[in-house]
């Protein structure tokens, strides 16, 4: 995809960004940078362009380069793949075709590129950009420009994002698309699980990957596969019959389903390829299983976009056109990449680098050093507290099969709190992993506060408790740890909690459901009620991911002028085109201004231009099979409280040695300063500042702080701290 935008004339700079999708391939969530890129740049007062079909786009020039509109990329959030195309340009790769593409850009006065694709497009995007000063030298020798539209354009500046499903591009921790890949692995794992579990079958399934494993790799975490072969970490010789005897042990323990997941790219410790039907041919000689093979193909990059990948996409479609009109002579190409929860900036070329150190490092067979440069007994409790989420199954089927491993006995504590004080403890053994931890707490410790707080306050307030008694209760001097699992996301000390990303998927979903039921109709508003408590996280970023025309939510208190404004400014946009209208309002964000009244009051005001519909989503948000995220999430961070567990209690032995029994509570994590208990919102909350972006891309005329945007100058800056 391209873009190109340029400031008037009377700007100090000249911005044109033409947007490009990757020139080989495309995957969900392109589109929602698309939009992001074409908004922010209307907003900042520039003129936006496609560039249609990729490089060849640019080289062919015509018609392939048009400027956007507001109106131009609506209805494309939920698009899967890119409506501006993509396609391969051999002609890109030469000289003679950069010369064509300059010219192209120069008679538009387009000197800025934002390039979304892999490290192949963004390398052609960083070469264009070095022989750009030589390429007009060119063109006006030639005669097709003059010196004054050279010295005009005389800098061409870069930003990428990287588009890959298989997170492949060193630099960044998540690339557009891959999230969304991994919904398309879950819902067909998820189908074959049901079928394997009838049948006795084993089922191989392959997934993409040809140089990265990281699909495979986390979508058997998220299934719980029992075999997996990823590209990076060939395996020793003599792991056939390893996994035949795994297979076999499974099947002596009656169970029923072996899942078996391939990356394409696979190979073994002599750089031969592990293809599916030597896995399988395997599993029958050895085994006679009934054994099945899935290929899913391209069927990983189609289909809708995901909340992670919408809100990703249009972080970094900000942060891009920010980059560029920051841009000078002396700033290098960049690319947006995320870091943690922060979109930053890094220098290209290093990033680009990097990637390709992976494959040169793994064409040597080393592998340990391609690993790095991708991105390492005691009595242990389990018990859920609070409200129920998806993923805290993950989560403590993590916690048991790593302490297990660790060589602790794992123990499950029924019904939460309650079924601690009444001894209802189980264990231990793997079974523990499953349903009985899975029961909410029906009735709060009687703790001072806990007696009139919400579940989530649970966990916080009976470790707080638990903590406090120490000097009375020797058995109390044990190591305690909260692992945050709430859709409400309100957690203080975590950006995110197990079970949010589930949540969102269901609003997003339902969104482009409800809106998709409407078009067949005319102009149309639909009012939908968010859970969430007093937080507006699932409200603010389902907004984000749905596009919604205006949200409303605790946190920011908004009176009936505001409501009657963004009443005019919807029915303003309707009369110019705009067909669907969306407005979320969280559960608790206002006791008088109801979702009942928020209705009727659009109503009565919309009418002759548009009609309302509203939804109230309810516990659908807290329901259904948890998001790879989530399942990834829980599993990653049990893990970790586990880890964090065991040193401790290593640490304290000599001087507690008759202490070796500690907790682990899904619910919320450890340090919690000024909390206020009775909305239960933390102080400071990262989303509220994506709050000024929803509303510049639904045409708000607000202001965005740019000082939130993040740059880095290294690529070692963004490698993840080694957490403890």
């Amino acid at each position: 995809m391209y873009f190109s935008f340029s400031l008037p004339l009377s700007a100090s700079l000249c911005l044109s960004l033409p947007l490009s999708a990757s020139l080989c391939c495309c995957c969900a969530g392109m589109n929602a940078a698309v939009r992001a890129v074409v908004r922010m740049g209307i907003y900042v007062g520039a003129k936006v362009y496609f560039v249609h079909e990729g490089y060849q786009g640019m080289v062919d020039g015509g018609d392939n380069i048009e400027e956007a509109s507001w109106e131009s990329v609506s209805s494309m959030l939920q698009v899967g793949g890119t409506v501006i195309g993509s396609a391969r340009c051999k002609e890109f790769r030469s000289h003679e075709g950069r010369r064509k593409a300059a010219h192209h850009l120069v008679q538009r006065d387009i000197t800025n590129l934002c390039v979304i694709g892999g490290d192949g497009s963004l390398t052609g995007a960083n070469l264009f950009r070095e022989e750009w000063s030589g390429l007009l030298e060119e063109l006006v020798q030639q005669g097709l420009i003059d010196e004054e539209a050279a010295q005009n354009n005389s800098e061409l500046h870069i930003v990428g994002m990287v588009g890959s499903i298989d997170n492949d591009f060193c630099g960044t921790d998540m690339t557009i698309g891959t999230d969304s890949a991994l919904h398309r692995i879950i819902e067909v794992v998820d189908a074959i699980m049901t079928t394997a579990q009838s049948h006795q079958r084993t089922f191989v399934l392959e997934v993409m990957g040809r140089h990265c494993g990281y699909l495979a790799l986390v979508s058997a975490l998220a299934c719980g596969a029992d075999w997996v072969l990823i590209p990076e970490m060939p395996p020793e010789d003599g792991w056939e019959e390893q996994m035949c005897q795994k297979l076999s042990e499974n099947r002596a323990d009656k169970k029923r389903l072996n899942i078996i997941i391939v990356a394409e790219g696979a190979i073994d410790s002599h750089n031969k390829p592990i293809t599916t039907d030597h896995i399988k041919e395997l599993v029958v000689s050895c085994l006679g299983f009934d054994t099945r093979v899935t290929i899913l193909g391209h069927v990983q990059r189609g289909g809708t976009p995901s909340a992670f990948d919408r809100i990703l996409a249009s972080r970094m479609g900000v942060e891009a056109v920010l980059a560029l009109l920051e841009a000078s002579a002396s700033t290098p190409a960049c690319v947006v990449s995320l870091c943690g929860n922060q979109a930053v900036r890094l220098p290209l070329m290093e990033c680009v680098q990097m990637t390709q150190d992976v494959q040169k490092a793994m064409d040597e067979k080393n592998f340990e050093e391609a690993v790095r440069l991708r991105g390492s007994s005691f009595n242990v409790a389990v018990l859920n507290v609070g409200a129920p989420a998806a993923g805290m199954n993950a989560a403590v089927r993590s916690a048991v099969r790593v302490g297990i491993t660790e060589g602790h006995k794992m123990f499950a504590v029924n019904d939460g709190f309650e079924g601690f004080y009444k001894g209802q403890v189980l264990g231990p053994g793997l079974s523990l992993t499953y349903s009985p931890l899975c029961r909410p707490l029906t009735h709060p410790l009687s703790f001072e506060q806990a007696s009139h707080s919400p579940p989530l306050l649970y966990a916080f307030l009976g470790v707080m408790e638990l903590s406090a008694a120490r000097d009375k209760y020797n058995e109390f001097c044990v190591p305690m740890v909260m692992v945050p699992a709430t859709v409400s996301n309100n957690i203080p000390g975590s950006d995110l909690s197990i079970g949010a990303d589930t949540a969102l998927n269901a609003i997003t979903d339902t969104c482009d459901r409800i809106k998709q039921s409407a078009s067949g109709t005319k102009r149309r508003v639909f009012i939908i009620e968010t859970m969430g408590g007093y937080c507006g996280y699932l409200a603010s970023v389902g907004g984000l991911a749905a596009g919604a025309d205006a949200v409303y939510i605790y946190e920011e208190p908004f009176d009936i002028r505001d409501l009657q404004s963004n009443v005019e400014h919807l029915t303003e946009k309707m009369k110019t085109g705009i067909q669907r209208g969306l407005v979320l309002r969280n559960e608790n964000s206002n006791e008088n201004f109801t979702t009942d009244f928020i209705y009727q009051l659009y109503s009565e005001e919309g009418k002759g231009v548009f009609d309302c519909r509203k939804n109230v989503l309810g516990h659908m948000q807290q329901g259904g099979a948890p998001s790879p995220f989530d399942r990834n999430f829980g599993t990653k961070i049990a893990a970790k409280a586990i880890q964090w567990i065991s040193r401790k209690l290593k640490e304290s032995y000599k001087e507690a040695s008759n202490c070796l029994f500690c907790v682990i509570m899904v619910s919320c994590v450890c340090f919690v300063l000024s909390y206020p208990i009775s909305h239960r919102i933390p102080k400071e909350q990262w989303w509220l500042k994506l709050r000024p972006l929803m509303k510049i891309l639904a045409k708000y005329k607000t202001s965005y702080d740019v000082s939130d945007s993040g740059q880095l100058e290294h690529v070692t800056r963004v490698r993840p701290k080694k957490v403890d």
